[in-house]
């Protein structure tokens, strides 16, 4: 039995490992792309409602993606649509710093650094849950 044990860990602790390295991959993938595009401040002209998925057992909330404009050193005007939520809904007229790709304006992104955090954030949690994890199927009665 304690056999099975250690190996559904090994598949949790497995998957967990490449989950990790995919999302860090694919953010370090994301900042080499946009560290070169030029940053500018941006105004929000309003917001998109939307909802959180409820995930882990949470109620679902209410979450506002801010819509914002901006000019490029031509003067010629943009918009676009944040993927970081805000809880609040923003204010039209704030500022928010954005950064777009000089070969198409359109594409265009928040700066933000929650990706980073939340993966700084994650991998301790899995490290300290992969560890009680085995710990507890070690002391695991089983007859």
């Amino acid at each position: 039995m304690k056999l099975i044990l250690y190996f559904v860990w090994a598949l949790f602790v497995t998957a967990a490992v490449f989950a990790v390295v995919h999302a860090v991959r694919k953010t370090r993938r994301e900042e080499q792309l946009v560290a070169a595009w030029p940053k500018v401040q941006a105004t929000i002209t309003g917001s998109v409602a939307g909802w959180t998925k409820g995930g882990g057992g949470s109620s679902r909330s209410r979450r506002f993606y801010p819509t914002y404009q901006f000019t490029d050193p031509h003067g010629t005007l943009f918009a676009g649509e944040s993927e970081i939520s805000f809880a609040g809904q923003p204010v039209p007229g704030s500022r928010i710093e954005v950064t777009y790709n000089p070969a198409n304006p359109n594409e265009s992104r928040q700066v933000s650094s929650s990706p980073r955090t939340a993966l700084g954030c994650l991998v301790p949690f899995f490290a300290v849950f992969a560890a009680a994890s085995l710990w507890f199927i070690s002391i695991f009665p089983v007859d």
